[in-house]
């Protein structure tokens, strides 16, 4: 591991320990006030005022850089758009059967692996999802954040990081850890043209895909940063419970619409 990349992780790393620093010392209420501190701590959000500050800046860069080239990329050609995506998927295949395995999820793992074999070989390289047409097999996420969930780490204070957006400590320590697992990182140095186009073709990939149902959260919500919040923690928790956490009405109808790809297409 090169100079850059230790200095780069050592500033990350800094950062996250800030955050908690600074997450535990931001308006606590008063214990006379019980309402307050079960909204407190529900929310999970100590350092609400300063992920404000960072959300609004977020905002700022998807309006002036990253929806216009969500927009500008919607303009190609739907088949174009869905090979990309296919092949991007399938780059992610190999992590995914990593944390499948250290979750104890075999059978997962296995769909994992037919999956990634099966797309590779027959799908020319992932641009063609031949596992979900012909054998009804279909991806899921998993990363970092949720195995360590799923080893009983605690997920920490809910956080807002710069560009990526709504997170909690786990998930960020994840998001690090995942970066040095992926194998674009274990086959090229880092960082590299590859792994930062990778990130930036995916974000934009994801953002054209959910880019009307986030803009008409946005318009309808009376106040975003809530809503966003809260849809972040329910989908996580979905996601980490492999989709077996009961979920109410309202829940349900926003996390398919967000996460489920289907229901854009």
């Amino acid at each position: 591991m090169g100079k850059r990349v230790r200095r780069k992780l050592n500033r990350y790393i800094v950062i996250l320990l800030l955050t908690d620093l600074i997450a535990g010392c931001t308006g606590i209420p008063s214990i006379n006030d019980p309402e307050a501190v079960a909204e407190y701590q529900q929310a999970n959000d100590p350092a609400e005022p300063i992920n404000r500050f960072v959300f609004q800046i977020n905002r700022g860069v998807d309006s002036l850089l990253l929806k216009p080239a969500a927009r500008g990329y919607r303009m190609v050609p739907f088949f174009a758009r869905d090979i990309m995506h296919n092949f991007l998927t399938n780059l992610s295949e190999p992590l995914v059967l990593l944390h499948d395995l250290l979750q104890g999820e075999f059978r997962r793992a296995g769909e994992t692996a037919i999956r990634f074999t099966t797309n590779t070989a027959l799908g020319f390289f992932g641009v063609g999802d031949v596992a979900s047409a012909g054998f009804d097999i279909h991806h899921h996420d998993e990363d970092m954040g949720q195995t360590l969930a799923v080893w009983d780490v605690r997920e920490g204070p809910y956080i807002v990081l710069p560009l990526f957006g709504p997170s909690n400590t786990r998930d960020a320590i994840g998001r690090l850890v995942d970066c040095f697992l992926d194998p674009i990182s274990l086959v090229t140095p880092i960082p590299t043209a590859a792994s930062l186009g990778q990130i930036g073709m995916s974000g934009i990939d994801y953002l054209e895909r959910h880019l009307d149902m986030l803009e008409d959260l946005e318009r309808t919500s009376l106040d975003y940063y809530i809503s966003l919040r809260t849809l972040y923690r329910q989908h996580r928790a979905a996601e980490i419970s492999n989709g077996r956490r009961q979920m109410g009405e309202e829940e349900l109808r926003y996390d398919s619409a967000l996460y489920q790809e289907s229901d854009l297409y």
